[in-house]
């Protein structure tokens, strides 16, 4: 009989080294990058990956100002929220969005692709968008995510 025994490593907090990631997302397509970030984010591309652990790193977004979509969808897709109240559905474009806070088009698409629990909160904490080149985190010396 074999004696040697295998186990699968799981990712603890004591395990976990978080580092910080800086993109420039000019001209890159909504849907292509959000996928991207949300994997990082997760620490889906780190071979220590535990699912039911926040084990994703930090990420910097600059030019979020500067996405795009393909086709029609600036003007075409629509998306929904409800205030809560009857008759209370609004509807909004990514053109209007873009026009009042640009970040919140691509903050929205990545949210969408985490987890909706408290793992999925936690992670969405560790994206930092901005609409311009500038951050503030410097200190932490972000290295650049290809």
């Amino acid at each position: 009989m074999n004696t040697l025994s295998y186990k699968t490593k799981s990712a603890n907090a004591a395990s976990v080294e978080r580092k910080w990631l800086v993109i420039d997302v000019e001209g890159e397509i909504v849907g292509r990058i959000a996928s991207k970030i949300a994997a990082v984010l997760r620490g889906k591309h780190k071979p220590d990956f535990t699912p039911h652990f926040d084990n994703g790193d930090h990420v910097i977004v600059l030019n979020s100002a500067l996405v795009r979509f393909t086709g029609e969808k600036m003007t075409d897709k629509v998306y929904l929220r409800h205030t809560g109240y009857p008759g209370g559905q609004r509807k909004t474009t990514p053109r209007d969005i873009m026009a009042r806070k640009p970040e919140r088009v691509l903050e929205m698409a990545i949210r969408g692709m985490l987890p909706k629990t408290k793992l999925g909160r936690a992670q969405i904490k560790k994206l930092h968008i901005y609409a311009g080149t500038d951050h503030p985190h410097a200190a932490q010396t972000p290295t650049e995510l290809k």
